[in-house]
């Protein structure tokens, strides 16, 4: 990372952050957060649990000049790999050919992960800087998920220079369609087993005593 931080935490509470932290009452709280354990910087067994149910998330950069964007990307569990304590990586499959997150990472590295998990009430932020790939096929094909049916134009590597959780206040509970689906088809699987235990009862001649 090119700048130096005190606290991991400084990477998004920056002296105006801070300062209005103060302003609001939250800045001892917090300071107290940072002296302790504080925001992580590697990933340990519990993130790379979560990152590997990931099929969702969202990604920030911006250009030289500071304008945000932010776009989705995709995949089967486990697309996004935990490379090592540090560093994330994904196969950037073809899309609308905008290009804005490889030309914003062009100019200006810093990026933001947000994973967000509904079904928990769960989400992830995690900061750092990335880079786009596109002269190493073999790290692409590393990347790419087995038998998706997508096309990879280059790699996004990350390098993590912090990352905290949320608490799940306001986050509304939501699961994925094949999740449901799957539930649906145990609850419709026993129910034709218990009907089918039911018949069979009701062929067998009353028991006498």
């Amino acid at each position: 990372m090119t700048d130096t931080l005190i606290y991991p935490s400084d990477v998004a509470f920056s002296p105006a952050v801070k300062a209005i932290q103060t302003r609001k009452g939250s800045r001892e709280t917090y300071a107290h957060v940072e002296q302790g354990r504080g925001w992580r910087t590697a990933i340990d067994p519990d993130l790379a649990a979560f990152l590997a149910e990931t099929t969702s998330f969202y990604l920030s950069t911006a250009s030289a000049d500071g304008q945000p964007s932010i776009q989705h990307r995709g995949g089967p569990k486990g697309f996004l790999k935990v490379l090592d304590t540090r560093t994330l990586g994904f196969a950037d499959y073809s899309g609308n050919r905008q290009y804005i997150t490889q030309g914003n990472l062009s100019e200006n590295p810093k990026a933001h992960i947000f994973i967000m998990d509904y079904a928990h009430r769960r989400r992830v932020k995690i900061w750092g800087e990335a880079r786009a790939i596109e002269d190493d096929p073999a790290l692409v094909r590393s990347l790419m998920p087995q038998g998706y049916k997508a096309r990879s134009e280059q790699a996004i590597l990350f390098t993590i220079s912090a990352w905290d959780t949320n608490c799940p206040q306001h986050i509304p509970q939501k699961f994925d369609a094949a999740d449901v689906a799957a539930a649906l088809a145990a609850r419709d699987a026993r129910i034709a087993e218990l009907e089918a235990e039911l018949t069979r009862l009701k062929g067998q001649p009353a028991t006498t005593f």
